[in-house]
């Protein structure tokens, strides 16, 4: 049942997908690309922060890195030589091509996970807090890394003129295969085992739980979709720069899937529709209003104001999340026997 329900979600994504650009115009199609990509980015961080219960702050690393490594593949010779001309170029990156989003897509996810898996040995060794504190600063050398070799990637003057190979299709698409990957990892004997991790990793260490391969194959996969959501996001934007990639970038993440709900998929989905659809939707705060007959003239980051205390009103009346660490079809199916319930009765 749960497998047709799931079909069924999916099927509607991909009309809602197919169907979008004959709904919105540019600018609703360029919100719901970002949507997409923090779709991505959200399941899986949900994934080693919510479902494995390991408290990281990498992720804007592992994008950092998505992007550049797509970014130094998609950009043609001449393009990096005028690109790199203040600064020099190193011949690996003149080497760096390929004309496919495909193949540059997979070299980020692949390059991230790389990286995540040598990360493993040492973030691995500490829990809690201190696992925050080593994650966090693997995320600022990346980004001094990125201001510190000009030669490989222009430094803070960054890449412009990625060719804009993604669209909503695109996009869509690996958002949906996103989502299925994660899904079947969490319910698969491995998703189970993270969740024993995430509960007592004492205990599952006492079960007989190999807890270090359990949270570095969280660990490898989160990376993986963040280095693809990063280079998604290179082409989107057609540029890439150091300061995309500061702490803000994972504290953003780290509020959906607080939002929507720890350990749950469909929740992380819920929380970047709220977070980044609504604080777009909420523009309207910012310009010149009317009310009750009373002129208000443009308030520059109102809406943010607004919108930081609709937030906190929803983690004041739902202290888990709005999805806590359930998924949708859960709470579904819950609702379906209470009303059951309350019919017999």
């Amino acid at each position: 049942m749960n497998k047709i329900s799931h079909l069924s979600f999916f099927i509607l994504a991909i009309f809602f997908i197919i169907l979008s650009p004959y709904i919105f115009e540019d600018y609703g199609i360029s919100i719901l690309n970002q949507i997409a990509i923090f779709i991505i980015l959200a399941v899986s961080y949900n994934l080693i922060n919510g479902v494995t219960g390991q408290f990281s702050l990498e992720p804007n690393g592992f994008v950092a890195v998505g992007a550049y490594v797509s970014a130094l593949l998609l950009l043609s010779v001449d393009s990096k030589t005028e690109q790199f001309a203040y600064e020099g170029i190193n011949s690996l990156v003149l080497m760096l091509h390929t004309p496919y989003l495909i193949i540059a897509l997979l070299a980020s996810g692949i390059c991230a996970c790389l990286l995540s898996l040598i990360l493993s040995f040492a973030v691995f060794r500490v829990r809690g807090d201190y696992l925050a504190i080593v994650t966090l600063g693997f995320g600022i050398i990346i980004k001094l890394l990125a201001l510190s070799c000009p030669t490989f990637t222009n430094g803070s003057r960054g890449l412009v003129d990625i060719p804009r190979l993604s669209n909503i299709y695109v996009i869509g698409g690996v958002a949906i295969i996103s989502v299925i990957l994660i899904l079947n990892l969490v319910y698969s004997k491995f998703g189970r085992s993270m969740k024993a991790i995430r509960d007592d990793e004492d205990a599952a260490s006492a079960m007989g739980i190999n807890c270090f391969w359990i949270k570095t194959l969280a660990f490898g996969t989160s990376a993986f979709l963040e280095g693809v959501g990063g280079g998604l996001m290179a082409c989107l934007l057609a540029s890439v720069s150091p300061e995309q990639f500061d702490f803000i970038f994972t504290f953003q993440l780290l509020i959906i899937i607080v939002l929507g709900g720890l350990g749950s998929t469909s929740g992380a989905i819920l929380g970047t529709i709220l977070v980044i659809g609504g604080s777009e939707w909420l523009r309207f705060l910012d310009e010149p209003m009317s009310i009750f007959g009373l002129n208000l003239p443009a308030m520059v980051g109102f809406r943010m104001v607004v919108f930081s205390l609709i937030l906190i009103l929803i983690m004041l009346f739902a202290r888990k999340g709005i999805m806590g660490d359930k998924e949708l079809l859960e709470h579904l199916k819950s609702l379906k026997n209470f009303i059951k319930k309350k019919k017999q009765c």
